[in-house]
């Protein structure tokens, strides 16, 4: 773990697209369901981590996207919408209670995304159900500083 440092983090409600407790119709079972299929006929197994994303909040800070562990582009995954990038990025969330998860931070691009966007400093990682884990809960994620760099804004 040599190329990674550590952040702070709060977990913050998003949208609850990706896990489809938003009741979005287009969406029942989530958006991350429904891609998993087409991210593992392009080689990347999402299998292991829950249908759903964890919204980290590391403000003060902001991040700028390095080099992507995976980037999958022009990814056509839904009927009713168009075509999109993502990029996977390796991280670890660190529990108070030193438990420890290996995960990825799921980047849907903004450029590509029809809507639900986050704020510049949520990152949105995908892990495997952490039980106990709520909403204002603190914890530490670690990221790989070649793929992610962490910045403050002006």
């Amino acid at each position: 773990m040599q190329n990674w440092i550590q952040v702070q983090g709060q977990v913050k409600r998003g949208h609850g697209v990706a896990s489809g407790k938003s009741g979005d119709r287009r969406f029942p079972q989530g958006t991350i369901a429904m891609q998993k299929p087409y991210f593992a006929e392009r080689g990347l197994d999402l299998h292991p981590y829950f249908s759903g994303t964890i919204n980290i909040s590391i403000a003060p800070l902001n991040y700028l996207v390095k080099q992507a562990k995976h980037t999958f582009r022009a990814l056509k995954w839904s009927a009713d919408g168009p075509a999109e990038d993502f990029s996977f990025f390796d991280c670890r969330l660190i529990l108070l209670d030193d438990r420890r998860f290996d995960g990825l931070i799921y980047y849907p691009h903004p450029e590509t995304k029809p809507e639900h966007f986050q704020d510049p400093e949520i990152l949105e990682v995908m892990m495997p159900l952490i039980e106990g884990l709520d909403y204002g809960d603190r914890l530490v994620l670690a990221i790989d500083r070649t793929q992610i760099e962490l910045i403050t804004p002006a």
